[in-house]
């Protein structure tokens, strides 16, 4: 929810005095006064100007970016660097991030081109002599393929054969168990 800049000023001023301002109707009371705390250590740090709503975002510069980040990096709180600037934590949080994945090359503002599209990949087209190739390389999967298939089989059947042996062994060693106790 946008808050307008009055609203901004006379929420921090109540919260000065000691009092909460009404809570917005649809807005959670807990949510809300951490809203107003935040706007108070904001106006502390950059004074009352920085609730008025801006008519375009800032473009930070890549090395604006990277002293707050070395802030963070030095061991400041990422919330009370953000809130000095002026920023959101959350956008904050995202540079760091990104300078920890790509370094400084990752600060650099990157033009935003809306919805990402999908690039098609068209295939190149073919030699004579590559699909000749690739019809030769096909068939050779299939036979291998094929073989593999009958590998497996072998295999399974020569497991069939071990278990049944493996079963008649102990029908026979059980049989003869059977004798000697009867003896």
């Amino acid at each position: 929810m946008k808050y307008s800049y009055e609203y901004k000023k006379k929420c921090v001023e109540l919260y000065r005095q000691g009092k909460w301002p009404e809570t917005p109707e649809g807005v959670n009371e807990k949510r809300f006064h951490d809203t107003i705390r935040i706007w108070v250590r904001t106006e502390d740090a950059c004074g009352p100007e920085a609730f008025r709503h801006k008519n375009q975002n800032k473009v930070w510069a890549t090395e604006e970016k990277y002293e707050l980040i070395a802030k963070i990096l030095a061991g400041a709180s990422c919330k009370e660097t953000a809130i000095s600037a002026g920023i959101s934590d959350g956008l904050l949080y995202q540079w760091v991030r990104c300078y920890k994945m790509k370094g400084y090359q990752g600060l650099a503002a990157q033009q935003k081109d809306g919805h990402p599209r999908k690039k098609k990949i068209v295939p190149a087209k073919l030699t004579p002599s590559e699909r000749e190739e690739m019809i030769r390389l096909r068939a050779e999967n299939e036979r291998l393929r094929a073989e593999i298939t009958v590998v497996k089989k072998e295999i399974a059947l020569r497991e069939e054969r071990c278990a049944a042996q493996l079963k008649a062994k102990r029908l026979r060693s059980s049989k003869n168990s059977t004798k000697k106790d009867t003896d």
